[in-house]
């Protein structure tokens, strides 16, 4: 498991998985016995096809006249999915209903500045 997501995983209880993609295949990590968990396939073409458009899209019209793109926070009914651009690629880490998706927000991006993977 990756320093990153061991740290999540250790630092914050309401994070259900956290995904590290940098090309090629996505590095996978989900907290044991989590409820209403996606499908390993599912989670996986998450990761290699939705979030990197939806943070090309995103970014392109963040340059144009908002000050760029910093992350996304997606509210899907099961769970928060924020979804943070690194250095070649993008971690992502869904947060439990209940939580408050920007406190964690703030721990992710302190975590990827600390591994030099910062965007």
């Amino acid at each position: 498991m990756t320093k990153i997501a061991e740290k999540l995983f250790a630092r914050l209880s309401q994070v259900r998985y956290v995904a590290l993609y940098r090309g090629g295949e996505p590095e996978l990590y989900e907290r044991p016995a989590i409820e209403a968990a996606s499908g390993c396939d599912s989670d996986r073409f998450e990761e290699i096809l939705v979030n990197p458009t939806l943070l090309t899209l995103a970014r392109q019209r963040g340059e144009l006249d908002c000050g760029g793109l910093e992350y996304l926070v997606i509210r899907y009914g099961n769970f928060f999915q924020l979804v943070h651009p690194i250095a070649g690629g993008h971690i992502s880490v869904a947060i439990e209903p209940d939580a408050d998706p920007i406190a964690v927000v703030e721990v992710v991006r302190a975590l990827v500045a600390d591994a030099g993977l910062a965007f």
